[in-house]
């Protein structure tokens, strides 16, 4: 019942209007790594309090290139991937291809962070840095060296150095949440402050289940994995193997790696409007948009920012009312072949209404 009670009241709250004027918050939120092992990762809240995250178990000696596909279309020096198994950041771009710095649990399935390129953290998967307290993607990325020297993300940091996340935290998004019809030609509508407006349409709907990797270490219903070409989901519960991804038509005709969203039923591919640019790497729905968000014993400032920074995901089932997703691990091609609808609620950060 309490849990039935705090999902009403997210969504309840997320269908509010803003008072006039009212704008997105620029306040934000420090993630600190040091670069050295058994130092605390911490994370500075607007309010200036600090919460330990937990312990730097092994730091990077190299970066990572070539990196997946989809990192080249972030800005050098920012996150171009938040998830519940890993955060990655795009140092550059060479020959068309980014070179990424990573950060992963100590416990994990990351492929995309190579062995000797990523911080060890030592921290549950799906939960602080992966979970509640996770940058949102396009968050800047700096080092700052033992003299106070600050420099943008520019190779493999210097021991004595720390990583420092700048990532914002929005008191109310641009947008609300977000409706995909599933079908050939649906409509993705964004709900703002200015009401509902198309931004995309969908080129390939969704209509099954698949084995994502990561999505063991997510819940029901809740973002998995967010970069600048994938939105991944959970549909099984935490433990279980089983997920959805959304991806931007750019990436669907463009990366090798997703040749089998043309062949299989798990991707959903969008297209943006007639005259518009790909939308691939931007908002709203492929930067600063969406973060794993809170799990298991992840707790942020109040009751506000724990269950609103939670993204959920609902579906309608042949047209009809707004529930939760289905059930379903592993690979089943037509589990979510009845899905008409899906809805995507944005993060935030303070009780609605009081920025």
């Amino acid at each position: 019942m309490r849990k039935k009670f705090f999902l009403t009241l997210l969504c309840a709250l997320l269908s509010l209007s803003c008072p006039a004027g009212a704008t997105a918050d620029q306040r934000m939120l420090e993630l600190r790594i040091p670069c050295r092992a058994g130092e605390n990762v911490s994370a500075i809240l607007p309010d200036g309090g600090t919460v330990i995250l937990g312990k730097v178990l092994m730091t990077p000696v190299k970066t990572n290139w070539p990196a997946y596909t989809a990192s080249k279309w972030c800005a050098p020096a920012t996150v171009c991937a938040s998830a519940v198994n890993a955060v990655h950041m795009l140092v550059n771009v060479e020959n068309g291809r980014g070179r990424i710095l990573s950060l992963v649990p100590s416990v994990t399935v990351a492929p995309a962070a190579a062995a000797g390129a990523f911080f060890s953290l030592a921290m549950p998967a799906g939960t602080g840095l992966f979970g509640g307290f996770a940058p949102l993607v396009g968050s800047s990325v700096s080092l700052q060296g033992e003299d106070g020297h600050v420099r943008p993300l520019d190779g493999v940091p210097r021991e004595g150095e720390t990583l420092v996340i700048r990532s914002g935290l929005p008191g109310r998004p641009e947008v609300w949440m977000a409706d995909i019809e599933n079908r050939p030609g649906g409509r993705v509508i964004a709900w703002g402050q200015e009401g509902p407006k198309v931004i995309a349409r969908v080129v390939r709907p969704i209509g099954g289940v698949g084995r994502f990797g990561g999505t063991q270490f997510q819940r029901r219903g809740r973002i998995r994995a967010s970069h600048a070409g994938v939105i991944d989901v959970a549909t099984a519960p935490r433990g279980e193997v089983g997920g959805i991804q959304i991806m931007p038509l750019v990436h669907a005709l463009t990366s090798s790696e997703m040749a089998n969203a043309w062949k299989l039923t798990q991707w959903m591919v969008l297209a943006p409007l007639p005259g518009d640019p790909p939308l691939a790497g931007k908002p709203p729905l492929f930067k600063s948009s969406f973060v794993p968000g809170t799990q298991l014993d992840d707790r942020l400032e109040d009751m506000w920012s724990t269950y609103g920074r939670r993204p959920l995901v609902l579906c309608r089932i042949a047209g009809g009312p707004w529930i939760h997703l289905p059930s379903v691990s592993g690979r089943v091609d037509d589990a979510l072949s009845g899905v008409t609808h899906l809805r995507f609620y944005y993060p935030f950060w303070d009780r609605p209404g009081t920025r």
